[in-house]
């Protein structure tokens, strides 16, 4: 079946674009089938380069390539709203050529193409033949991408599981030390969980760590990254970050978590956690820099819980 493409705003001002209009799939079966020679090989031959990409950044980043090399543009830009993707390459310009991508009456997102000048006809014949040899490929990366994202997703708080704390950590750990800008991690643990499930059940414990999960990542900014380490503690990932402004984070989730009590059914817990904080040190590695975090954290229960404890080379400090 072929796919469907809607042209949003063919060779429009971007701020006065026109309604959107169906092209037809029969059309674009054409245009993708047209015995042309020239447009018959570019067309095969960028089919030949997606199809065994699954990144959906570096399926972009080529399709764009060989779009640019083909046709005069300045900049592509790719969104898809669902799946919380927004890829910009190259530059803006003053004429813009948008594209929904539909297979199955189901959107893979918008695909816009900027410009300095309007495209001329043929042209556009050019790039929607092209397109079409993305659809399918497009496709695959975004079942790919919601494959990983679930592999790479606790069940029970929506957020990063343990596995994509393993992957981000040593990518961070080798940035930081490529490039000397600061990383912090916190570690924090639920103060009494076990007490919460005895009392209350395993329901009420997954209510708990959905909602504790949500009060960190609201106090959390962008770039911050927060995991689910494994049962009741969990670990954020704090790019570009000093001790001083890890201790004021996890000061202020700490807060977060203990001010308002959660309610489950007809009765309300209050909940405390205890931190642990560190700071990417010259030779640390990211098992280094975990553990030592993690040894801050267990100080912070020994002190007494819902506290925050930084971990300096092998000392600990309250915050």
């Amino acid at each position: 079946m072929s796919p469907t493409l809607q042209a949003v705003a063919n060779s429009q001002q971007m701020s006065t674009p026109n309604p959107p209009s169906a092209v037809s799939e029969k059309h674009l079966a054409t245009l993708a089938q047209r015995p042309a020679s020239a447009l018959a090989a570019s067309t095969l031959h960028l089919a030949n380069l997606l199809q065994s990409a699954l990144d959906l950044e570096k399926l972009i980043e080529v399709f764009a390539e060989e779009v640019n090399r083909l046709l005069p543009l300045s900049g592509l830009e790719y969104v898809n709203m669902e799946e919380r993707v927004r890829l910009m390459l190259g530059r803006e310009g003053p004429h813009s050529n948008s594209y929904d991508l539909v297979v199955l009456d189901r959107s893979l997102g918008v695909i816009a193409f900027r410009g300095d000048e309007p495209l001329e006809e043929d042209q556009l014949r050019q790039l929607e033949a092209l397109i079409c040899a993305l659809v399918y490929p497009l496709r695959n990366a975004l079942m790919y991408k919601r494959a990983l994202d679930t592999a790479l997703q606790d069940p029970v708080t929506g957020i990063n599981n343990r596995a994509a704390l393993n992957a981000t950590i040593d990518r961070e750990v080798n940035l930081s030390h490529r490039h000397g800008y600061a990383l912090s991690v916190i570690m924090l643990d639920l103060d009494h969980f076990k007490r919460i499930n005895d009392e209350h059940g395993h329901v009420a414990g997954d209510t708990v760590l959905r909602t504790v999960a949500g009060r960190i990542t609201d106090c959390t900014r962008g770039s911050d990254m927060a995991f689910r380490y494994g049962g009741e503690e969990f670990t954020v990932v704090l790019s570009n970050t000093d001790t001083d402004g890890a201790a004021l984070l996890a000061e202020r989730i700490r807060k977060a978590i203990a001010a308002t009590p959660i309610i489950i059914d007809d009765f309300e817990v209050t909940v405390t956690v205890s931190m642990g904080v560190s700071t990417l040190e010259a030779g640390d590695s990211a098992a280094t820099l975990i553990n030592r975090a993690d040894a801050a954290l267990y100080d912070a229960k020994t002190a007494g819980r819902n506290r925050v404890m930084i971990q300096t080379g092998a000392h600990s400090a309250s915050s």
